[in-house]
């Protein structure tokens, strides 16, 4: 990209507890990152949040002593305008979407998890019309900005703004790769720089490898120190040890959401027990949330809090600041980024988009080659997959119902369809408010939920 002076950047959904730790990325990198605007946005529902949390970063920023100007608005046009970058973390519907996301399939006997399964769908379905809608607005405010999104799920929100928006400065982000080499590092008592790692597959679906500087390949090696090992991973899942000769013989390693594919019946009795002994991952989440806010109002307060990194989606907003440093410096280092797979991964198809290894440069992520999964039932989940995010992203657009009914269907979390139709319905009715595409259904709910009959 070109570089300027003095870059704006715009975070949509700016009120978000993970700001501070947004903040805090570009402060520590200002000296290679001139950052002169920062745009934080948000909704109306979300303005408290909003003012409170842009209050703090505006104390960060003054403490730094970094000339850098904080702005909040409502106004996302306004916001957008002429930026260089802008990245998304918001939730449609707020924590109160994701708890339904979440009790309705728990209380018909299947997972309820915010990315993966019906209520990942569904948060889907509520996130890419909004996220589309950023997208015109950028190509007409902003047609050089880079959009890097990390809201979920990220993968196909980012397959959307790509096959659908038809716009390819995109990058979609997850936290997953980074506690991954972090834990690796930990392992080895070695910084991450003394790794090179190999992802391959599709947001919260990747496998990777693990060299050492000299070329040598530790990952059967990794596996064998993560045995039994506590504290390891993100802290929203739930650290049940994977099937030590199955994941040997895949000759990658899994990543901690593969847990709820590979451990299906283990991963739901616990979400289970927890759900009806601490209700919801959403509820405790905005409880947790509800204590950093009180944090975050503490005028002394001028730093990111070590509460946060409680948080699941912790380390998310500093990889996005090495994301855009690395863009607008062309760096060319590797990172793991969802982006358009152009071959890198030959078991998918070219326009896919990918969570991979990928040099990032200042055209944007380059896909470092794959190939070929060497295990045909790597092969065959991964297109299993694919095949329901792209019928995912399709429903979402168009709000055909049967092609929604298809995407549950297909998904490996939902056992059957006579159970997907239940509760597709009841989380269609549970979100009629932020699912005005799927307008036929409401308009004509008894046909559908009697088998369209």
């Amino acid at each position: 990209m070109e570089k300027r002076d003095g870059i704006k950047i715009v975070t949509i959904g700016g009120g978000s507890s993970y700001t501070p730790e947004l903040i805090e990325g570009f402060i520590k990198r200002i000296k290679e990152l001139p950052v002169k605007e920062i745009w934080l946005v948000d909704i109306e529902e979300g303005k408290e949040k909003l003012e409170i949390v842009g209050n703090l970063a505006k104390r960060m920023v003054e403490k730094a002593g970094i000339d850098c100007k904080v702005y909040l608005t409502l106004d996302r046009r306004e916001a957008i305008k002429d930026a260089d970058f802008v990245t998304t973390q918001f939730r449609v519907g707020l924590l109160d979407a994701r708890i339904k996301d979440e009790r309705i399939p728990f209380e018909n006997g299947l997972l309820g998890q915010e990315t993966n399964g019906a209520g990942g769908m569904f948060k889907a379905f509520r996130t890419i019309p909004v996220i589309l809608d950023i997208v015109k607005d950028i190509k007409e405010l902003a047609p050089n900005a880079w959009l890097i999104n990390f809201t979920n799920p990220a993968g196909i929100v980012t397959e959307a703004v790509l096959n659908y928006g038809n716009f390819e400065k995109v990058v979609g982000l997850c936290n997953i790769p980074v506690h991954t080499q972090m834990d690796c590092a930990s392992l080895y008592e070695k910084d991450i720089s003394e790794f090179k790692f190999q992802f391959a597959g599709l947001n919260h679906f990747v496998w990777y490898k693990v060299w050492d500087k000299k070329g040598n390949e530790l990952t059967a090696d990794l596996w064998d120190k993560r045995q039994d090992k506590e504290n390891l991973g993100v802290k929203n899942i739930v650290s049940i040890n994977y099937d030590y000769d199955q994941i040997k013989n895949l000759g990658m390693l899994p990543c901690d959401y593969h847990r709820y594919y590979y451990l299906q019946d283990e991963m739901l009795a616990e979400g289970l027990k927890s759900y009806k002994e601490r209700g919801t991952r959403g509820e405790i989440v905005k409880r947790v949330e509800a204590e950093l806010f009180e944090l975050y109002k503490d005028v002394n307060l001028k730093e990111k809090p070590k509460q946060l990194e409680q948080r699941g989606g912790a380390y998310y907003s500093d990889a996005a600041c090495e994301l855009i440093s690395a863009i607008y410096n062309d760096k060319g280092i590797i990172m793991a980024v969802n982006t358009r797979n152009k071959g890198a991964i030959a078991d998918l198809p070219y326009n896919s988009a990918v969570e991979i290894s990928s040099y990032i440069t200042a055209s944007g992520p380059k896909p470092i080659t794959f190939g070929k999964f060497p295990n045909a039932g790597q092969r065959g989940y991964i297109q299993l997959m694919k095949a329901m995010e792209e019928l995912t992203v399709e429903a979402a657009v168009t709000g055909n119902y049967y092609t929604a009914l298809q995407a549950f269907t297909t998904n490996p979390l939902v056992p059957g369809t006579t159970i997907g139709r239940k509760v597709l319905n009841e989380l269609l009715d549970a979100h009629e408010k932020y699912l005005p595409q799927f307008k036929d259904y409401y308009e004509n709910r008894e046909k559908y939920q009697n088998g369209g009959k």
